[in-house]
């Protein structure tokens, strides 16, 4: 505990210049764990006063102050049991402290000890020492009750106070004597107990010697005692009146600490007070607004000239005062309600007076007619309304205004201004998709087309074009699929737009949609700042763009949800596109009314009149949504909605011309090229032209590659399902064609299917040949396969001939059947077969005649070789030559 005592004063309380006079080591009643020290200080400087602290040792082994409290706080000292020893303690200052004590008996000792400090530094206001054994305090507590505190028990204070238990060293004076000692005696480093024996011998010398001294002179020692009696009587004079003084300096010293409380609480009152004038200083100001602000409001006129920008600068401090930032203590004054009350009517009558004017203006600007739409300009152009933009740009700070104050007003306004505003865009996008459409048609009536007043009857219809998309419905336009399909023949076409009329109509439809583009942007930019929309934070809505995932269309039919079907939420080509929230695209949508119902129909329209215009329509709106900036506008989702129709509508005429190829008969006579293999010709040359640099070229070319497969799959079906034809010969005819115009086009990733469209077709050519020239020698080739077989079968080649089925003279026999003229009046026959089958479309004659050539040639070569090696010597030859061969196929061929 000495060391620990020691570590406290050297480390806590010498920094601080305290003096340790106790210390009790305690910790938390149920929690041993937490353990801390008690302990008792003075301080070495006057006035000297006592502190209780109490200290714990923190993870790093270090002696840290956790609380303290001056001795003249302490209340209450209770032992909590005066007859049984126990260690728990419980001391009182601001509140009740319990610890426990390592020990009873150091419980005791610290007690002691508090109880002295209290008998020499608060003799007056001395704490309540309750459940505590009388033994501890009885002669203390005499003591002070006879008012003697300079007995013998502040005798024991000091001793306590001055014994703190520190190591002293010796004076210099005092190391110099014991030095002088130790050197007269030999040994008194080498023999420490004779040294003190020696030391005791001469202390008794000196004893004796000062007895007879004293002895000597007795009368000295009694004068001495006399004037010692004398002394001690003065010096208890001196002590009582030293007594006396303290008594009044210590009443002196609790006057001056209730007058330094005092001092202390009324300068925390007057900082108090301080703080509550700065504080309601800066409440009058926020909710100040100055008189002549009031009359402005009261008295706006807001139709005078000049007068706008003064009132804007009146509203804007009543908004400051009414959103000033207000405590919520202070916002309970009545002075503050009152001043609430007032600016609350001041608002609700500026309102009225600002709504009541831009609703009127509202009004009357939807009667402006915008620029007119002139049926005879060059270029298609949609009225713009910027003169209305400018009019009310003035008026955006009031607007501001009251969406932050009186929302309802606000409410009313953005319902008006759309309700007024939107009747000019309806008359104007009706006239320009109706010019639109008289400047693609020429005046002629399209077939599913209709007039203005159709259109509009039709509303009802388009204007179901969105919940369609989002719950996967048909599309509007349910045509019979009567239009240019690949497995139609041409006589059976419907009406359809020429390619002067598509592009044509490619041209408007693109000036259509560029026209769209800066109306509803400059609408939606006006409306977002005058009516402050994207105040309330935003929402990403991307505009909706399309995968390029064909076939898909048969799913989305059925799928019921456009989340399912080929379209895909994609992002923009280029730019980064703003933040719109929702509130901007339902203003625009409130705006803009019939744009959706009006370009649906329009869509469908040529999408009815003609089937490749869905082409047009897809590359077109791919490129706007693609490159549109504002991604979330309320154009773009627009744009979105009608190009997830239009992906729809150009899958599902791609899957019209997959099922026309797979349903496909032919019916003629002689069968000759499918019609699919003829349609595909213009149809890809269409196609080209739509989607050339397009985005959308992957689409066409996964489609490229399902019709081709599908014609794969489905010429040698026909070849089979004819009856007049050999299949060879279509299969020959519709693969060559196939190759050319695959070829010819130089369709990009078309590679594979033009090989695999070649090897068909060489594959069908060698089946007719095959089948249809067969073996014009046949006797001779029948000859040779016996003879072919006994070599086979072990006979030697030079030795075939001596066999009698194959002799010379044999040989010679089946030879004279076939003479010139007779293998020529064959090959002729047989011409007439194969220009019998083949059909002009495939303009196959010459190739076929000349494989035909070919194959007789081999077979003529082979019968030639086995003559030369089975009967050599013999001088045996056909009766014709290659080049007669040569001779009769060409006469033949030109003879026809």
């Amino acid at each position: 505990m000495a060391a620990i005592r020691h570590s406290l004063q050297r480390d806590v309380f010498e920094p601080t210049e305290e003096r340790l006079v106790g210390v009790l080591y305690v910790t938390k009643p149920g929690k041993k764990k937490k353990t801390s020290f008690l302990c008792a200080t003075i301080n070495k400087e006057k006035p000297i006063y006592a502190t209780i602290h109490q200290v714990k040792k923190t993870d790093k082994d270090v002696y840290k102050k956790k609380n303290s409290w001056p001795l003249r706080e302490l209340q209450v000292v209770d032992g909590k049991d005066e007859n049984k020893d126990t260690a728990d303690l419980d001391l009182t200052f601001d509140r009740v402290y319990k610890w426990v004590a390592n020990s009873a008996p150091d419980k005791h000792a610290f007690i002691q000890l508090l109880w002295k400090l209290c008998c020499r530094y608060l003799p007056k206001q001395k704490p309540q020492f309750i459940n505590i054994s009388a033994e501890l305090i009885e002669e203390n507590v005499n003591i002070a009750e006879n008012g003697d505190v300079t007995t013998s028990a502040l005798d024991n204070v000091d001793a306590v106070l001055n014994d703190d238990g520190d190591y002293r060293a010796l004076s210099e004076k005092e190391q110099m004597d014991l030095e002088r000692l130790m050197e007269q005696c030999d040994s008194a480093v080498s023999n420490a107990e004779a040294f003190a024996e020696q030391l005791s011998r001469d202390l008794s010398v000196l004893d004796g010697a000062n007895i007879h001294s004293m002895m000597a002179s007795e009368a000295q020692v009694e004068a001495l005692m006399e004037m010692i009696d004398t002394s001690y009587t003065e010096a208890e004079k001196i002590e009582s009146r030293l007594d006396s003084y303290d008594e009044i300096l210590q009443h002196v010293k609790d006057s001056i600490e209730k007058i330094a409380d005092k001092n202390t609480s009324i300068e925390q009152t007057n900082a108090n007070n301080s703080k509550l004038l700065e504080e309601l200083d800066r409440l009058i100001n926020q909710l100040e607004l100055p008189q002549q602000y009031q009359e402005v409001l009261i008295s706006a006129d807001l139709n005078k000239t000049g007068s706008l920008p003064q009132v804007i600068e009146a509203a804007t401090a009543l908004q400051t005062v009414i959103n000033a930032p207000v405590p919520s203590h202070l916002s309970q004054l009545q002075a503050f309600q009152d001043q609430k009350k007032r600016f609350e009517k001041l608002k609700s009558r500026f309102s009225q007076i600002v709504s009541r004017h831009l609703n009127n203006l509202f009004i009357h600007l939807g009667n402006d007619p915008g620029e007119t739409l002139s049926l005879h300009a060059e270029q298609l152009t949609l009225p713009r309304h910027g003169s209305i933009h400018n009019e009310l740009q003035p008026y955006i700070a009031l607007m501001h205004w009251i969406r932050a104050l009186d929302h309802r007003a606000y409410q009313h306004l953005n319902k008006t201004y759309a309700t007024s505003i939107s009747k000019l865009y309806e008359r104007d996008i009706r006239l320009f998709f109706e010019e639109a459409r008289q400047r693609i048609s020429g005046g002629r009536r399209l077939r599913g087309s209709g007039s203005s007043q159709d259109i509009a009857s039709m509303s009802g219809v388009a204007g179901k074009l969105t919940s369609q998309i989002k719950h996967g419905a048909q599309n509007l336009s349910t045509r019979a699929n009567t239009g240019a399909l690949l497995g139609v023949d041409r006589d059976q076409w419907g009406s359809e737009l020429d390619m002067q009329e598509r592009q044509k109509f490619d041209e408007i439809f693109e000036r259509v949609l560029s026209e769209l583009q800066p109306v509803c942007l400059a609408e939606q930019e006006f409306c977002i700042a005058f009516f402050n929309l994207n105040s309330a934070g935003s929402e990403q809505k991307p505009s909706s763009s399309v995968a390029s995932t064909p076939g898909s269309s048969g799913s989305e039919e059925s799928s019921g949800s456009a989340g399912t079907s080929s379209g895909t939420v994609g992002t923009p080509g280029s730019g980064h596109g703003k933040l719109v929230n929702r509130e901007v695209r339902s203003m625009m949508a409130a705006l803009f009314t019939t744009l959706e119902q009006q370009l649906g129909s329009f869509i469908n329209t040529y999408d009815r009149a003609d089937s490749y215009c869905c082409l047009y329509i897809y590359v077109r709106l791919s490129e706007h949504v693609l490159t549109a900036e504002d991604t979330g506008s309320f154009l773009s989702t627009t744009f979105g909605s009608c190009l997830v129709q239009a992906k729809r509508n150009f899958d599902r005429f791609m899957n019209s011309q997959l099922q026309s190829i797979q349903e496909c008969r032919v019916t003629k006579k002689k069968c000759g090229i499918i019609p699919f293999i003829t349609n595909f010709e213009e149809f890809a040359q269409t196609a080209e032209c739509v989607f050339k640099k397009s985005e959308r070229r992957a689409d066409l070319d996964k489609w490229y590659v399902r019709l081709v497969i599908a014609m794969f799959e489905h010429i040698p079906r026909v070849a089979s399902e004819h009856q007049r034809t050999p299949p060879e010969v279509i299969k020959m005819e519709n693969y060559h064609v196939l190759h050319q115009l695959m070829f010819q086009l130089k369709l990009p990733g078309m590679d594979v299917q033009r090989k695999e469209a070649k090897q068909r077709y060489q594959e069908a050519l060698s089946a007719y040949v095959t089948q249809y020239f067969g073996r014009p020698l046949e006797k001779l080739n029948l000859f040779f396969d016996g003879v072919t077989a006994k070599v086979a079968s072990g006979v030697k080649e030079s030795e075939v001939g001596y066999q009698l089925a194959f002799s010379k003279q044999e040989l010679r026999k089946v030879i004279k059947e076939y003479p010139g003229k007779e293998v020529k009046k064959g090959l002729e026959q047989l011409y007439k077969k194969v220009e019998k089958h083949l059909s002009e479309e495939g303009n196959l004659l010459q190739v076929v005649w000349r494989a035909m050539q070919e194959e007789f040639i081999r077979q003529y070569k082979l019968i030639e070789d086995l003559i030369h090696r089975c009967y050599p010597g013999a001088m045996i030859n056909l009766e014709f030559s290659i080049d007669d061969i040569l001779n009769y196929f060409s006469d033949i061929a030109q003879s026809h």
